[in-house]
């Protein structure tokens, strides 16, 4: 049996995988949002939002429609060798696709909260997007992007409702924190639930904490 402290391992790992693979497009997304004004901005501003609002098991059912072996992702996919579906590659996703609306709400208001003087300044002398983006915003808007990463790796760890869809409760390969609490709590095993819900906890209370630090720097 996958003792607790496997379980507590294979979260935060996952989290932290599902956190690095989506930060990257969550904060230029965040920057766009924040610095551009395009034709259809409020279509993508919906559609990111959209797993805050929606049942985390409906999200669950998209993405397992998605990446299914008869999905337009899962087909592709499979002629690669890939297979996601139950399987750890799939607990990542779920968790970077539940976590992405925090990371780029809250990275998106730390941009807006960097004057744009500089970067016009640096505009005006000849600087391109990319460059001002790297040198200028992103290194003036760093608390806001830190703190949108600890949000997302709260998610992450979080998640139940889409990862029990697309990657099951497989013990020491898709079972974690909260798809093992609900296992252990069904099958009569209250001790066990209550210890991984003390470390879901604690965990949650840390990167909150470690958030809200992170949010008042400037």
């Amino acid at each position: 049996m996958t003792s607790i402290w496997d379980i507590t391992v294979l979260t935060v790992s996952l989290a932290l995988v599902a956190t690095m693979v989506v930060l990257p497009p969550s904060v230029l997304l965040a920057w766009v949002l924040a610095r551009r004004d395009f034709v259809g901005k409020a279509l993508v501003e919906a559609l990111v939002s959209l797993p805050l609002v929606m049942p985390p098991v409906a999200t669950g059912v998209i993405l397992l429609y998605l990446v299914g072996r008869r999905g337009p992702l899962g087909q592709m996919l499979a002629a690669a060798g890939i297979e996601v579906l139950f399987t750890r590659k799939a607990v990542v996703l779920a968790m970077a696709v539940m976590s992405l609306p925090l990371v780029v709400r809250t990275a998106r208001a730390g941009f807006e909260q960097v004057s744009t003087r500089f970067e016009d300044i640096a505009a005006t002398l000849g600087a391109g997007p990319a460059r001002i983006f790297l040198t200028i915003s992103l290194p003036l808007a760093w608390p806001g992007v830190l703190a949108g990463a600890v949000l997302g790796f709260s998610r992450a760890v979080g998640e139940f409702g889409a990862t029990v869809m697309v990657a099951g409760a497989l013990p020491g390969s898709t079972r974690t924190l909260a798809v093992s609490i609900y296992t252990f709590t069904e099958t009569g095993q209250d001790r066990e639930a209550a210890v991984l819900i003390a470390v879901s906890v604690t965990i949650a209370f840390a990167t909150m904490w470690a958030a809200n630090r992170i949010g008042r720097t400037r």
